[in-house]
């Protein structure tokens, strides 16, 4: 029996106050007295703690002095089990959040303040940053939209332990589901395999990742059907599990049946040509170099007519709504350099086919930290 990864410790008080520590230096960069944190992955990044979508809640970092959290009443004992702060003030479901919010920052005398607010956050709807203003009129709104994202690039020690687990999870996971993936079965019985065996290793999400078959398998994001695998078929499998809401991406086809020559021609080809992307992922590499050794690789190989969709994308802690972190992506016009510890999903398909890794990028170029032999499984 395969053994479950090894879960790394929690992350210590001194790895989130050295986030806040960074992240009051770039509030002092640009002259903010306060911010205001509500995208959740932010929120869990420097606070430590979830919260959930139903109402609006925030994190309120000062300059100077302890932070505070604003979050609904019914998430205030996730708050005391996760983050390493201490103060907080909950909301109930008959107060207006946005309310609230506005109160505790006049209370902690932030009423005429530079604050900072990320105008890319999902949850600050355009309705929530009118009011927010309405009720602060003499405060000035600093846009502070993208400096998180930034900062949360280059993942630290037990972050990549973090991840690793996750890309562990993905190998056990997937390897189930081939196992399972046989003519007559239905997708479902698949995909209840290997999401078992997902949350029996660690995984704590739900959506663990996408399933398709047949005529469908190269439909990279198409929904679970009620599909029975047939010989011929190519099954795409990609596990996207998360680990305390880290998360690792990994794709893997499998043929039901014998393969066909031109399949796994293809296929070679495809893992070749994203072999030398992966091994060129060096620190100062330009993103868009590396992206060009895979979009114009399947191009002159003739395994795609077109290629636009992107080669790669940043991994690291994600929350609701978003799935996948596009901060960092790998496009043909992609003017940024890589740096070490940054870690992508870099993924391509052709022929009903995808293959795909979680890398991280290091002086010897990138390091996956999913292990799964890289074929078309038969």
């Amino acid at each position: 029996m395969t053994k479950p990864p090894l879960f790394p410790p929690a992350f210590p008080v001194d790895e989130f106050r050295s986030r806040l520590a960074a992240l009051r230096t770039a509030m002092a960069e640009r002259q903010v007295d306060l911010l205001v944190i509500d995208q959740f992955e932010h929120i869990q990044y420097f606070g430590g703690h979830r919260s959930t979508a139903a109402m609006y809640q925030a994190l309120l970092i000062p300059l100077d002095g302890e932070p505070v959290a604003v979050i609904r009443e019914l998430d205030a004992p996730v708050f005391s089990e996760m983050s390493w702060l201490t103060n907080c003030l909950v909301i109930g479901d008959h107060e207006n959040p946005i309310k609230v919010v506005a109160e505790t920052i006049l209370a902690r005398a932030h009423g005429a303040s530079a604050i900072g607010i990320d105008r890319d956050s999902h949850f600050l709807t355009l309705n929530r940053a009118r009011e927010l203003e309405c009720l602060l009129p003499q405060a000035k709104f600093v846009d502070f939209s993208g400096v998180m994202w930034e900062m949360r690039q280059v993942k630290s020690p037990l972050e990549l332990a973090c991840l690793k687990v996750a890309a562990e999870i993905c190998d056990l996971a997937t390897a189930v589901g081939l196992d399972a993936a046989l003519a007559g079965v239905d997708e479902r019985e698949v995909f209840a395999a290997m999401a078992a065996e997902a949350l029996r290793n660690g995984a704590d999400n739900a959506a663990l990742g996408v399933l398709v078959s047949g005529p469908r398998s190269a439909s990279l994001h198409g929904v679970l059907g009620h599909r029975t695998l047939a010989e011929g078929d190519i099954l795409h499998i990609e596990m996207a599990p998360q680990f305390r809401a880290y998360t690792s991406r990994m794709m893997r086809p499998k043929a039901i049946g014998e393969p066909t020559d031109e399949q796994l021609q293809a296929a070679r080809a495809m893992i070749g040509i994203q072999n030398e992307q992966f091994h060129a992922m060096r620190p100062g590499a330009e993103a868009k170099e590396i992206d060009l050794i895979v979009r114009e690789g399947l191009l002159a190989a003739g395994l795609r007519d077109s290629y636009t969709n992107v080669t790669g994308y940043t991994l690291g802690l994600v929350s609701v709504p978003r799935a996948t972190d596009f901060t960092r992506v790998f496009l043909a016009g992609s003017n940024w350099r890589l740096k070490q510890n940054q870690v992508f999903h870099m993924y391509t398909c052709a022929a009903g086919m995808a293959f795909s890794e979680t890398v991280v990028v290091t002086p010897d170029g990138g390091k996956r930290l999913t292990t799964m032999e890289r074929m078309l499984f038969y």
